[in-house]
């Protein structure tokens, strides 16, 4: 025979009741929120990136692929073809997205190369173009251009304004993504000393240094950064006052 379990254990001292609030719990939302497929997003990515690939794709069989790769243009494209198309991936599976600083990178690559284009190549003379000299058909150089240059940027902007989340980004990391730009200024410089006796050293004219100077060049230089940061923060900025296009509502069991 057992004996009885008292109700009470004098030996134990009672728990200390600090607060009759719940703590906040350290979980992100996303770890118990189940996401959603988002076949539009998806779609749409994959069409961007194959506009981009597509465009590339068109300049390099125009013109020489050695020169046409090095331009940074070519590149933002690059990369901008391979993020929206693990985007598109991650959205058709229900998956998380890319890092924010990734994708706000990436448009900010191919915003700057648009701008620089439009403000300081388009009108040039004789015409600026990444495959000079090519005897493909006469329209079609062009149209890839316009891509690259104007209807890639503005889809871009498009899919980071009403298909990613936001306030995913921060100010310091405005400065990491200046490392890339600085690093091309390196290569466009290596490059024209490696190849003295080429009449396309240098690709783009305001870094020219066999015609400017390197007092110029460097000087252009230091605007263009300023500009990218420029861009930069405002990129950052805006990341953290739009509203929120992926907002899910939580499922029940009421319906109305």
């Amino acid at each position: 025979m057992t004996a009885p379990i008292p109700r009470d254990i004098p030996d134990l001292p009672a728990l200390p009741r600090t607060s009759s609030h719940l703590l906040p719990s350290a979980v992100p939302a996303r770890a118990v929120v189940p996401l959603a497929r988002r076949p539009v997003a998806a779609a749409y990515r994959l069409v961007l990136a194959l506009l981009a690939a597509g465009a590339v794709l068109v300049e390099t069989l125009l013109g020489s692929p050695g020169r046409v790769l090095g331009y940074f243009a070519i590149q933002s494209a690059v990369l901008l073809a391979a993020v929206m198309l693990a985007s598109a991936r991650r959205a058709w599976l229900a998956r998380h997205p890319l890092p924010g600083a990734l994708t706000a990178a990436t448009l900010l690559y191919v915003c700057m190369a648009a701008l620089v284009h439009h403000l300081l190549l388009a009108d040039t003379t004789p015409r600026f173009s990444m495959a000079e000299g090519s005897a493909g058909p006469t329209w079609l150089e062009p149209l890839a251009a316009h891509t690259l240059h104007t209807v890639l940027p503005i889809a871009a902007l498009l899919d980071w304004l009403l298909l990613s989340p936001p306030a995913r980004t921060h100010l310091r990391q405005a400065v990491t993504w200046l490392l890339y730009p600085l690093a091309y200024l390196a290569f466009s410089l290596t490059r024209g000393e490696l190849l003295p006796g080429s009449p396309a050293r240098y690709l783009y004219p305001f870094l020219d240094v066999a015609r400017h100077g390197y007092r110029s060049v460097l000087a252009n230089a230091l605007l263009l950064g300023l500009s990218f940061y420029a861009l930069a923060v405002l990129i950052v900025a805006l990341d953290h006052i739009r509203p929120n296009p992926v907002r899910h509502r939580p499922k029940t069991g009421f319906r109305l």
